[in-house]
């Protein structure tokens, strides 16, 4: 959880960089590419979890 919660910082601090400073537009290209491959591996780790649980 502490990474998810690092690099959803780490995401928002080079969308702000990228959106406020010109000439700098693809810090904010990778700072939603790296949100959304964060959201995308917590959805699978997330997924993934609820299937182990035994059957009652």
């Amino acid at each position: 959880m502490a990474l998810f919660l690092f690099l959803i910082l780490v995401a928002v601090v080079l969308g702000l960089i990228g959106a406020v400073a010109h000439g700098l537009g693809y810090l904010l290209a990778i700072g939603v590419v790296v949100l959304v491959a964060d959201v995308a591996f917590f959805a699978v780790r997330w997924s993934r979890r609820r299937g182990r649980r035994p059957v009652r």
